[in-house]
């Protein structure tokens, strides 16, 4: 079963939108839970993504993508 890897709704006050700025693990790779993985910038705040579980990372939404709080950006199988 697939973890979601979604855009936490209490990462940041109100409701911006952020911009994924880099992945920092390539889609298809092996990635512990807690390791970085993301990169996300919302009003000039950049915000650190780590892996929710360990598995296979399919990405959802490619760097220089737009996305809201609750957003899923990829998952881990």
């Amino acid at each position: 079963m697939a973890t979601d890897i979604i855009i936490a709704a209490d990462l940041w006050e109100g409701d911006d939108e952020c911009v994924i700025t880099a992945w920092l693990a390539i889609d298809g790779a092996n990635v512990a839970e807690g390791a970085l993985i993301a990169e996300i910038m919302t009003a000039k705040v950049q915000y650190e993504i780590v892996a929710p579980a360990t598995g296979i990372l399919s990405i959802a939404k490619a760097q220089d993508d737009v996305a809201q709080k609750g957003d899923v950006i990829g998952s881990i199988s």
